[in-house]
């Protein structure tokens, strides 16, 4: 069995399941957004947009989904760069800055979810 040093104890089943998991909060988003300006997006004004926003469940759910977001990239990118980037140095570089663009993102969606 061939372990890598990215791999921190992660198994493939693991993996696969935050996969599916994160799709499915993925798109269970979209289907809310979608129906939402679907119903509202003919007349949508900031105010609404900003009510609909501002709700808590929204702003939970919104978390949920950047955080899902989050980890379906890690995996698919994590997956990509071990098949294809074969020199160790460059992966630990690709990943790293994978890893702290994601943290960024994850950082920015919270201040922007919750006003920090």
């Amino acid at each position: 069995m061939v372990t890598s040093v990215l791999n921190y104890g992660r198994s493939g089943v693991h993996d696969w399941v935050v996969q599916r998991f994160s799709a499915l909060i993925l798109a269970a988003y979209t289907a809310v957004m979608v129906v939402w300006l679907a119903v509202n997006g003919g007349d949508l004004t900031f105010a609404q947009w900003q009510g609909f926003m501002g709700q808590t469940w929204v702003r939970i759910f919104s978390l949920l989904t950047i955080l899902a977001l989050t980890g379906h990239a890690w995996i698919g990118l994590w997956t990509v760069a071990t098949d294809y980037i074969k020199n160790g140095a460059v992966r630990v570089a690709f990943l790293g800055a994978v890893a702290i663009s994601l943290f960024v993102y994850v950082v920015w969606g919270i201040s922007i979810l919750w006003g920090f």
